[in-house]
């Protein structure tokens, strides 16, 4: 199974940021680790050997993500909206470099976003922000209102970042239209403390006319061997 590491220095970020490649060809899949988690996380997890009949013929390809998360939402030393800033500037990392350099490696128009916890939120935040260039969002055990780690907190910034927001309020034609080319999948335990906030973003969602899959699991389900489950099931379309 083709895997390489890829590193630069992000001009956005002013750090250096890593990508875990994995696979040679398909659907290119951005996978965002859990809160705290990097790149290495979902290799560490062993998530491609999960997926490996599809990564080794040809159906996905991963990029693992690395994310700022020492600087933006887990830096609760500085004000929510220096942690909203600095969560503006790895959009702008993800679409400006990110997704450029997986063009470059896989030219497979077909984009998805997934994560698990946290990084659901990243998956389903990135790809309703750019409907344009992602095609399917599979969040797994996500949370989808960012206020909650701000305290409550909100301004420009971090209405731009929290989907909760920004589709209630989204009338725009044209923006419309292309989330309801999306697929977007929605997966979680019965009794997750996220459920209600999946029920109500789904139902959010829904009230557009943005059809998406709200997949209840029995119990918490909130853990790895739930998510390699989900993953094998959701993301390469098998459901």
């Amino acid at each position: 199974m083709h895997h390489e590491t890829a590193s630069w220095f992000s001009p956005h970020l002013g750090r250096d940021m890593t990508v875990q490649v994995v696979g040679h060809a398909g659907a290119r899949v951005l996978a965002f680790p859990t809160s705290m988690g990097s790149h290495a996380e979902w290799l560490d997890r062993r998530m491609h050997h999960v997926l490996g009949e599809d990564l080794e013929h040809g159906r996905i390809q991963l990029f693992c993500v690395d994310q700022p998360h020492h600087e933006n939402w887990g830096n609760t030393t500085v004000h929510p909206g220096h942690r909203a800033w600095i969560h503006l500037q790895y959009d702008r990392y993800l679409y400006e470099e990110l997704l450029p350099f997986t063009a470059w490696k896989n030219p497979t128009p077909f984009v998805i976003t997934t994560g698990a916890s946290l990084g659901a939120y990243h998956a389903a935040w990135f790809g309703l922000r750019h409907p344009e260039a992602v095609q399917r969002i599979l969040g797994m055990s996500g949370m989808y209102d960012i206020k909650r780690m701000t305290g409550g907190y909100s301004d420009d910034a971090v209405y731009q970042l929290n989907p909760m927001d920004f589709m209630q309020h989204e009338h725009d034609p044209a923006r419309l239209d292309a989330f309801r080319r999306q697929d977007i999948i929605l997966a979680i335990g019965r009794t997750d403390p996220m459920y209600d906030n999946n029920n109500e973003f789904s139902g959010i969602l829904w009230r557009k006319g943005i059809g998406n899959a709200l997949r209840v699991w029995d119990g918490w389900a909130h853990d790895w061997p739930y998510w390699e489950q989900m993953v094998r099931i959701y993301l390469p379309g098998h459901d």
